[in-house]
């Protein structure tokens, strides 16, 4: 369904994704004059505001989280804004919003930011209220149900009102630049599409590591832990990138394809190749933090670290292990891909006295977004006694490499494009169910096994049968 939005209708809008990410990205999107000139955009929620009070709101939040560069013409966006209270776990007052909302001349963009309990009586108010007929559009923040089973009930609500088309559920990760230039490393570079396959690739590692405690999640996170927060749709999304063919094309049916056929292909796991565990206090940049016991108040199996190593069982990638790994109170905060290449079949130096290593791909998403190559080169020398070779860096970062671009909140993008239409960025449902047909069976090895979390200290790098998992084919986890 092509059209531009003019209409925006937030949902959770005085929630802390809203005051930190939604509020900013549609500021900083209007500041640069990307977003349709009449378009309006209304908040709703619990709480009791009018859109004077919520504008206030709004501007408090920009003023806390947008630069000061990117904040010109902010006036003019608290202008575009609306409020109208609403419960929206009953019928009542649904009639209002859509009033509030008005009839719009192009098109209605939703964006859904509330607890998953609340997704099957807000779908049945818009409808209600015929928010859900027309040109007419869902944006879905996570969690998506906390099962294979959950998860369909969530669907099947959202499509009784919504076809898949116009269905935009999103996983914020897949709106960071360096994670779409992943993309643009594989198919738009002759130099690594050839050597993207289990003859040349030794390993791949993928690592999400925190170094927060539960902070304001206490209930979602017990009722979660790692294994679904973080490996079910960012950690799998990313795997799924690294792993996909060549898409015929860059639009959404076309890359969706190939990410769904790379879930479908991961093997299930034996206990062997899962490690669990649970931080206890310890020392995080030189603080001294509790154990996440102490932080819940109560004793929990939750498991607040994942190692896994998994495969896909395809042409391109049988017998390559990915290595993936994730937790809280970890040493720092970074999100990255390592692509572990082979070592060369032959070295012409090795008679010199020369070592080589094999070369090492490393795509930095966070903190730092950078590209990072480990090449071999020769150091300079007569070369008397031997020829010496080193492993150098080739490396673009990319907020030096592209000055006066501005770094984006990855929901900037993502919020355009439901406004717009682009659903390239987002998660179809099959993908979501072979993310959490994967995840089921994990949960119930570990139902099946007794398997509980390891515990770890905060600060260091989760349980050490986690390097260990990685230890026992000679791999060594980058740090």
């Amino acid at each position: 369904m092509s059209f531009t939005a003019d209409r925006l209708l937030l949902f959770g809008a005085t929630g802390d994704l809203a005051q930190r990410m939604l509020l900013p990205s549609l500021c900083a999107l209007d500041h640069e004059g990307l977003l349709h000139p009449e378009l309006s955009i209304t908040g709703t929620a619990r709480t009791e505001l009018d859109d004077h009070a919520y504008r206030n709101f709004a501007r408090a939040a920009l003023e806390k989280f947008v630069p000061h560069e990117r904040r010109g013409g902010m006036a003019d966006f608290l202008n575009r804004l609306h409020y109208q209270p609403l419960d929206a776990s009953t019928l009542e007052g649904y009639n209002a919003l859509a009033d509030k909302v008005g009839a719009p001349s192009d098109g209605l963009a939703i964006f859904l930011s509330t607890a998953p309990s609340l997704f099957e009586p807000t779908i049945a108010g818009l409808q209600h209220s015929g928010l859900a007929e027309g040109q007419v559009r869902i944006g879905l923040e996570k969690p998506l149900g906390i099962d294979l089973a959950s998860s369909c009930v969530i669907n099947d609500a959202v499509s009784a009102a919504f076809s898949e088309d116009r269905i935009f559920r999103i996983d914020h990760y897949l709106g960071k630049e360096t994670v779409q230039n992943l993309l643009a490393l594989r198919f738009a570079n002759i130099l690594f599409e050839p050597l993207w396959n289990a003859a040349h690739i030794d390993h791949v590692q993928i690592t999400v590591a925190e170094t927060v405690g539960l902070e304001s999640r206490v209930d979602f996170y017990d009722q979660a832990g790692a294994l679904r927060d973080m490996v079910q749709n960012h950690m799998l999304q990313l795997l799924a990138l690294v792993a996909m063919e060549p898409p015929t094309s860059f639009d959404a049916t076309a890359v969706r394809d190939e990410k769904v056929k790379v879930l479908r292909a991961l093997r299930p796991l034996e206990a062997e190749q899962v490690v669990t565990g649970q931080y206890r206090a310890g020392a995080v940049d030189g603080a001294v933090v509790p154990g996440y016991d102490e932080e819940l108040g109560k004793p929990s199996d939750t498991e607040t670290f994942v190692a896994l190593k998994a495969h896909v069982d395809n042409w391109r990638w049988k017998g390559v292990p990915f290595y993936l790994r994730t937790g809280k109170r970890l040493p720092e905060r970074v999100t990255e891909i390592v692509v572990q290449f082979r070592p060369i079949p032959h070295s012409i130096f090795e008679d010199k006295g020369a070592r080589t290593v094999p070369n090492r791909l490393v795509i930095g998403i966070q903190p730092e977004e950078n590209i990072h190559m480990q090449l071999m080169a020769k150091m300079p020398g007569l070369d008397r006694e031997g020829i010496r070779l080193r492993s150098l860096p080739l490396e673009i970062t990319m907020p030096d490499a592209f000055k006066g671009a501005h770094k984006r909140i990855a929901y900037e993008r993502l919020l355009l494009d439901l406004i717009e239409g682009d659903q390239t960025l987002f998660v179809r449902r099959d993908e979501v169910e072979a993310q959490w047909q994967w995840i089921d069976q994990i949960r119930a090895l570990w139902a099946k096994e007794a398997i509980v979390p390891s515990n770890y200290n905060a600060g260091s790098w989760g349980p050490n049968s986690a390097i260990a998992l990685a230890a026992r084919d000679g791999v060594s986890w980058h740090e």
